[in-house]
């Protein structure tokens, strides 16, 4: 007998979920020459880790993952600003399946914005700029949707600041979610990538600002760290 899908082929209650995309210490990443990158960045640049493809594919599973999970309407809630494209594209993928299947859910935007690096490094302070609307999240489930999660230090924080606002529930959905022997033990209810500890930019990503125009995640070099060290 066949699986009831979804209308594309796949089924509606997948039985088997990756955790996440394991990318091992030792993964050979792909040569720049291989991709369109830009030309101011060339040089800065160790190698493409992630390749915007493989991404949009992740992002798309992770969409399927969260629909089939959420059952009620949602509260999407971004960490700006390195949060925004995975936001972006994340919720465009949602909102096609919700588009296309019986069983679908409302969906509202909020905002907030963390400070946590100084140059490459997590500072261990988290400094919140906005959330004045917070109050809003009150009875409302929310998905979190961030960037990376480093030491799980900033993400425990927020979480901890969120409960003031007496969300009913709080799942958080992470692009990225590094190896390092810093974590607090944190992970994330979805994930894209588990990254080796680097230092990574692009897809939205930045250093001190900048990469965010970059499409692929790649790993900085130490001329790019030094370029752009307090610019």
């Amino acid at each position: 007998m066949e699986s009831p899908t979804n209308g594309t082929g796949r089924s509606k209650s997948p039985a088997i979920r990756s955790n996440s995309i394991m990318i091992p210490d030792n993964y050979t990443s792909y040569s720049l020459d291989d991709f369109c990158v830009p030309a101011h960045y060339y040089n800065d640049l160790e190698n493409v880790i992630i390749p915007r493809g493989l991404i949009m594919d992740r992002v798309q599973r992770l969409a399927e993952d969260i629909c089939h999970d959420i059952t009620s309407p949602l509260v999407a809630l971004c960490v700006l600003k390195g949060g925004y494209q995975f936001f972006t594209d994340l919720l465009d993928c949602i909102k096609n399946r919700n588009a296309t299947t019986e069983h679908s859910f409302q969906m509202q935007v909020d905002f907030i914005r963390l400070k946590s690096y100084v140059d490459d490094q997590s500072s261990g302070k988290v400094q919140v700029i906005g959330g004045d609307s917070l109050s809003n999240l009150k009875g409302k489930n929310v998905l979190i949707v961030e960037d990376i999660i480093d030491t799980g230090s900033t993400m425990t924080k927020l979480l901890e600041l969120l409960k003031d606002y007496q969300p009913a529930q709080v799942k958080v959905a992470s692009l990225l979610v590094k190896r390092t022997e810093r974590s607090v033990g944190y992970k994330p209810d979805y994930t894209g990538f588990e990254i080796p500890d680097v230092f990574v930019v692009g897809y939205a990503l930045d250093y001190n600002e900048y990469f965010r125009d970059l499409n692929h995640i790649c790993i900085i070099n130490e001329n790019g760290k030094k370029h752009y060290a307090n610019v």
